[in-house]
């Protein structure tokens, strides 16, 4: 474009050119307005091809025959194997058939329609999404183990290896300790990248990195901070110790939450696969990266995949999670993932393909309590990870807005944003911040360098109830919107000077109610699929302590230069590790239970009542539903003696993709079974899932279940609780189990009446007096 600019000031200032001369530049000039350069519109694609034809086999020479196939796929389309060469970035060839390479939007259009493809989408970027959460779900009390533990059931996951898809491990951590630790099993087929200083052992037995999907979208050459699976984030560190840490005595945060760290399977092996690099436009982690990861986790033989980190939801086949777990169940691996931060608002739920355990976040019975005690005798309850203030005594409160410079904006010094608060006014006095609109840890250093000695974090109506207990630079606490209200309604309007103090941290226990839902953890209904109800379960996700990076500062930023060995985090990327670590015991205490079985065992135990034996509630208090929490609370010790399960084959998979819209030969490559055909009654409600969704219910519906007995002999009894406005009736309302492994059926019968404005919400369960299988029923009409 530049060079035709030149051209036409040349042209114009030029009046001895040719006439013929200056007509063909004009040409060149009004060209030069359509063209495209080529580089414009080139981005990443993945090629999805389905499973490979190689089987189990896979040797240098097999792996050679798929990348030589890739190549000559895409040549077939870019003129030659050497252009093909050049383009193609990643041959997923070992358990996911497909490649990822550079293309124009019109060669992967082209490529699309190839009979051999299942699918080309573009290579999406995604976000990644304890001392006493063990005790809270009942695996030890007082740091004693019963008999009655999961925990002592289970070995402790003994010998199960759970993959961590994430930013990586910090391999010294005390967390990946090796210490009494036998030999590595035997059918572990990985390695361990050491660059960086990445050093694995009998604990973490694996360590890959997973780097080129990321360079390709960010446009950046790879160096040796892209080359290691070293953590300079945390996250990744603290979801692989949260699933399987070892014990780690005397863990801490500053002195607050002291104990015993330790994951949900302590004496499980845990591998880390690094796809999540530094943020690019709001995403660390791309498909192309992912579907390695899968591609080399299944080859190295892990049980349990913990993935915390996802994206807006798409068609199954156009996302790297969904098609990389797929392969994954397959090969008998359980894959937990986060259901995502973009609650409270409804229909958020990411990672919802019904193969995936689905975890949404909750709290703990215990709070990081920094109580605001004003002067009028009023004390709000916040919380806080911070110092504590050097004396205690009253000092003046002002609000970011009152402290602000002349020249700022009152709402950005409301919010405390860097440059607007004045140090004359703010000086010596306690700060009082709005969240939002910038870190919450970043405020109180604004606040710091202003002058203030302490900092109030005060929720707006949007975050509610949602506080949490962060590293301030100075003291400080967080209380929630009630309470801020009634503080800033003392700060604006007393005639005396406001004044304040805040009491020190500390940790309590036994705060109810617990657990109730975080405001953050994404919501249902499921929007690829609303027959499945999606999130499955919740856990805790809220001020978790696990292990952490020392590459990384507290706060994230540079100024800061406080590093610790185990801190507090929240997110459903907490959660989906406590389920990880629970899946990881239950696959060593039942190795041959599938992870359907694993699934529907943590899904058919769970609570949906807090510790005062009420309904839970969600982050602004109000009843919490299935949409908040799927099934309900975890409850491990529950899970490892389910009675019944709803079970799942691959099979089963297939028919639910042909019952949303798949063709057969999409799902034959899909499936690597030449035999596979779609049945022709195949209904997304039949899907064997252990809890039952019927979106649109108009008149009378049937759904069918199967299920399994892996307890004792017994006679179960269906229990219903119906939903607001819908009849439910069960045949047979009785089943009689006569030995393991035996499968019998029942079928359930929906009908309205009367249509109602919302989905509504009951349950079905079936119990022979000691277990309880419960199953959540939701049900729209309108």
């Amino acid at each position: 474009m530049v060079i035709f600019i030149f051209f036409f000031s040349t042209f114009c200032a030029d009046t001895m050119l040719s006439d013929m001369t200056k007509t063909l530049l004009a040409l060149l000039m009004i060209l030069s307005l359509f063209h495209v350069p080529a580089f414009a519109a080139r981005k990443s694609y993945i090629v999805y091809l389905g499973s490979h034809s190689h089987g189990p086999e896979d040797t240098t020479l097999a792996i050679k025959r798929v990348a030589e196939s890739h190549h000559e796929l895409l040549g077939s389309f870019l003129g030659s194997h050497e252009k093909a060469r050049n383009a193609i970035f990643y041959s997923y060839d070992r358990h996911i058939n497909g490649f990822a390479a550079v293309l124009e939007e019109e060669e992967a259009a082209a490529i699309s329609k190839h009979p051999s493809v299942i699918s080309v989408f573009q290579d999406k970027g995604k976000k990644l999404h304890t001392t006493h959460s063990w005790e809270f779900m009942q695996l030890e009390k007082d740091g004693v183990i019963p008999s009655s533990s999961l925990w002592s059931k289970a070995r402790f996951g003994e010998d199960t290896i759970i993959g961590n898809l994430d930013t990586g491990v910090l391999s010294e951590s005390q967390s990946f300790s090796a210490d009494g630790l036998g030999p590595v099993p035997s059918r572990w087929r990985g390695r361990c990248d050491t660059a960086g200083d990445v050093r694995c052992n009998r604990k973490l037995i694996g360590a890959r990195y997973f780097n080129k999907g990321y360079l390709v979208s960010a446009g950046l050459h790879s160096n040796s901070s892209f080359e290691s699976v070293r953590d300079h984030d945390g996250h990744g560190t603290h979801t692989l110790s949260t699933a399987g840490g070892h014990f780690v005595p005397g863990a801490s945060v500053f002195g607050l939450g002291n104990g015993t760290a330790k994951g949900g399977s302590p004496l499980a092996r845990v591998a880390s696969y690094k796809a999540c690099w530094p943020p690019i436009n709001g995403s660390e982690c791309f498909d192309a990266d992912i579907l390695a990861a899968f591609d080399m986790a299944i080859h190295d033989g892990v049980d349990v995949l913990s993935i915390s980190l996802g994206g807006q939801p798409a068609d199954y086949f156009d996302e790297g999670i969904a098609i990389g777990s797929f392969h994954a169940v397959k090969h008998g691996i359980t894959v937990v993932c986060s259901a995502g931060n973009s609650g409270p608002a409804p229909a958020t739920v990411s990672n919802v393909a019904p193969w995936i355990v689905t975890v949404a976040a909750s709290t703990l019975d215990r709070e990081f309590q920094s109580f605001v005690e004003l002067a009028n005798g009023e004390r709000f309850k916040g919380e806080s990870m911070s110092k504590p203030l050097p004396i205690k005594k009253m000092f003046s409160l002002i609000t970011g807005a009152q402290a602000k410079l002349a020249n700022a904006s009152a709402i950005d010094a409301m919010h405390c944003k860097e440059g607007t608060l004045d140090p004359h006014k703010a000086k010596g006095k306690i700060m009082v911040c709005l969240r939002g609109n910038s870190s919450r840890v970043e405020k109180g250093r604004q606040a710091s360098l202003a002058g203030a000695v302490a900092m109030i974090l005060c929720n707006d109506k949007r975050s509610g109830n949602d506080i949490i207990a962060d590293p301030h630079f100075l003291p400080a606490t967080h209380i929630n919107f009630f309470d801020s209200q009634a503080l800033f309604s003392y700060v604006n309007s007393t005639y005396l000077e406001p004044m304040g103090t805040l009491s020190a941290p500390v940790a309590a226990f036994g705060i109810k109610p617990a657990p109730y839902m975080a405001d953050f953890s994404s919501q249902g209904p499921n929007t690829i699929t609303p027959g499945i109800l999606k999130p499955d379960v919740t856990a805790p996700g809220v001020d978790i302590i696990a292990a952490y990076t020392r590459e990384q500062s507290l706060s994230g930023l540079e100024s800061d230069p406080r590093t610790t060995a185990f801190y507090t985090e929240s997110g459903t990327s907490m959660s989906c590790p406590h389920v990880a670590g629970v899946a990881g015991l239950l696959r060593t205490m039942h190795p041959s239970w599938s992870p359907a079985a694993i699934r529907s065992a943590i899904m058919t135990t769970a609570r949906t009542r807090d510790n005062r034996e009420s309904p839970m509630l969600n982050g602004s208090y109000v009843k919490a539903n299935s949409f908040n929490y799927g099934s309900g609370h975890i409850r491990p010790n529950r899970a490892g003696d389910p009675g019944l399960v709803y079970d799942l084959t691959v099979h089963d998979y297939l028919d639910f993709l042909c019952a949303v819209g798949y063709n057969q030969t999409m799902i034959k490559l899909f499936s690597e079974s030449p035999s596979y055909k779609c049945p022709k009654d195949s209904s997304v409600v039949d899907l064997n899932y252990p809890s039952i969704t019927v979106p649109n219910l108009t008149g009378s519906v049937t759904v069918t279940r199967k299920l399994k007995n892996v307890g004792s002999i017994g006679t179960y009894a269906a229990g219903v609780r119906e939903p607001y406005g819908v009849s439910v009736n069960v045949e047979p309302s009785v089943l009689k189990f006569d030995r393991v492994g035996q499968v019998k059926s029942f079928k359930m019968t929906l009908k309205p009446k009367w249509v109602a404005k919302d989905y509504t919400f009951g349950g079905l369960t079936w119990s022979d007096g000691k277990h309880y299988v419960r199953s959540p029923i939701v049900v729209s009409t309108a």
